[in-house]
């Protein structure tokens, strides 16, 4: 579990306002989930090297398809801004200059666990799917495996798969989009 800097419940706009009033600073790692001000894990350098790599492979594959955003807030709702590591955005990109992308805006959420893969799992998906996040992939560094969720519902993702090494996988709004999973692990 992550540590709450901030217990709230706070709003998007209250959370907007922590910052504006100094008590959060820009250089802050944290996220707004359910209401609380959670830390966010510290990034290593596996962590780094795959959202790296991600971020590459689906700015030279989906670049006309998609807006690729690494670690930037997305609103699930009133209470709910976290920052993926990669999100694949409708475009046009100017959109996102002056609101930051809600779940119609999302075809694609990925999350990196190298120490947060039960947080990730547990807290975060779950927001995503009641959000109504139409794919999100659980990239798993240690077990060496990306979990595709999909199906989003007020219960959870109704269609999991799991791909590993040797694997091709392909984000269900961006056909032309496949990856190995090796290139995505490294």
């Amino acid at each position: 579990m992550q540590p709450t800097l901030l217990e709230g419940p706070f709003t998007v706009a209250e959370y907007h306002r922590l910052a504006e009033l100094g008590i959060l600073h820009e250089d802050d790692r944290v996220e707004l989930l359910d209401g609380k001000v959670v830390v966010m894990t510290p990034i290593g350098p596996r962590h780094a090297g795959c959202v790296d790599r991600l971020t590459r492979l689906f700015s030279l594959r989906a670049s006309d398809l998609a807006a690729v955003r690494v670690q930037s807030p997305v609103v699930l709702g009133e209470r709910a801004e976290p920052e993926p590591d990669v999100s694949l955005l409708r475009l046009p990109i100017e959109r996102y200059a002056s609101a930051h992308p809600r779940p119609v805006d999302v075809m694609l959420i990925i999350e990196v666990a190298d120490t947060s893969l039960d947080y990730d799992r547990d807290v975060k998906l779950p927001l995503y799917a009641s959000a109504g996040i139409p794919e999100v992939w659980l990239v798993d560094l240690e077990g060496e495996r990306i979990t595709l969720h999909r199906a989003p519902g007020p219960d959870g993702y109704r269609d999991v798969t799991t791909a590993s090494r040797g694997h091709s996988i392909t984000p269900r709004l961006l056909p032309d989009g496949t990856l190995a999973v090796d290139e995505i692990l490294g």
